[in-house]
């Protein structure tokens, strides 16, 4: 299974009322885009996360974080949390938060 349906059930009711997020297959998961941008997705049991360069490299400080590798190549402005970090509903919400936030401030996607 590329990704947790029991994690993304729990993704789609914190996101159920967003305007402008909409699901998309990608990286093997489910991503979450606002405005044509990846703010987070699902892979597996964890939840990679768009943070932009600085925001990712301070969320490397915070338990159950690493730097997301998909390819072999880390990607600087995304963080993987894994399912530890995300076990908890309010924690899931903080990184899903955190993402949206972040993909607000690029710029649309046509």
């Amino acid at each position: 299974m590329p990704y947790d349906q029991e994690l993304l059930d729990r993704v789609r009711l914190i996101v159920k009322r967003k305007r402008s997020v909409v699901e998309l297959k990608m990286f093997g998961g489910v991503a979450l885009m606002v405005h044509g941008n990846m703010a987070c997705a699902i892979r597996n049991d964890e939840l990679f996360v768009r943070l932009g360069n600085a925001g990712a490299e301070a969320a490397l400080e915070e338990e159950h974080v690493r730097v997301m590798d998909v390819t072999g190549r880390p990607m600087k402005s995304y963080v993987t949390v894994s399912a530890q970090g995300i076990a908890n509903d309010s924690d899931l919400r903080r990184w899903i938060e955190r993402g949206i936030a972040y993909a607000r401030t690029l710029p649309k996607k046509p």
